[in-house]
Formats: structure tokens, C-alpha cells, sequence
């Protein structure tokens, strides 16, 4: 008995973390941030669907369209947040 309470604890407990890093609808799980790097909102909420940018080969995902106007102010700075974060894990 205590072999399988043991196992369902275990898968239980896989489940729920392959649940947390689950990637938002629209985002592909190898994305290295969790919220969008300009609002720092969390994806796929109010917002909408994710907006994805490209910048000199690096996607982006944003979460809302009024995150354009600040993106295209300083794309550089967007793109090393992603950058820095993908070295990260």
C-alpha cells in the first residue's frame, strides 16, 4: 500500500510541475520568458493573444498589441532580455 501511495504522490507531483511550465497558448515552451518583457504582464490573460516580433532574428512574444510602440522605441533592449534569460537556463 505504501509502494503505491508512493507512486501516485510522485506522479501527482510531476503532473503538477509539468502543469507550472506549461507555456502559454501562442508561446512555444522553449520561450525563456514567462511574461511579456515590456509590460512584464503574464500572457494570454486580458491582454489577449501573445503578439510575436522578430528582431534581427530573435522572436519576441508580447502580450498585447500596445506593447508595439514601446518595443519599436528600444528593440535592443527586448531582445537582450530574452537573450540573457535563454543563457539562463
Amino acid at each position: 500500500m505504501k509502494v503505491i501511495l508512493g507512486l501516485l504522490f510522485t506522479f501527482s507531483l510531476s503532473f503538477l510541475h509539468a502543469a507550472d511550465t506549461k507555456a502559454p497558448e501562442g508561446i512555444p515552451a522553449s520561450y525563456p520568458l514567462k511574461t511579456c518583457a515590456v509590460s512584464g504582464e503574464a500572457f494570454g490573460g486580458e491582454m489577449g493573444k501573445p503578439v510575436k516580433v522578430t528582431h534581427e532574428g530573435t522572436d519576441l512574444y508580447l502580450c498585447c498589441k500596445s506593447c508595439l510602440k514601446d518595443f519599436k522605441a528600444d528593440p535592443a533592449k527586448y531582445v537582450k532580455m530574452v537573450k540573457d534569460a535563454a543563457a539562463k537556463k
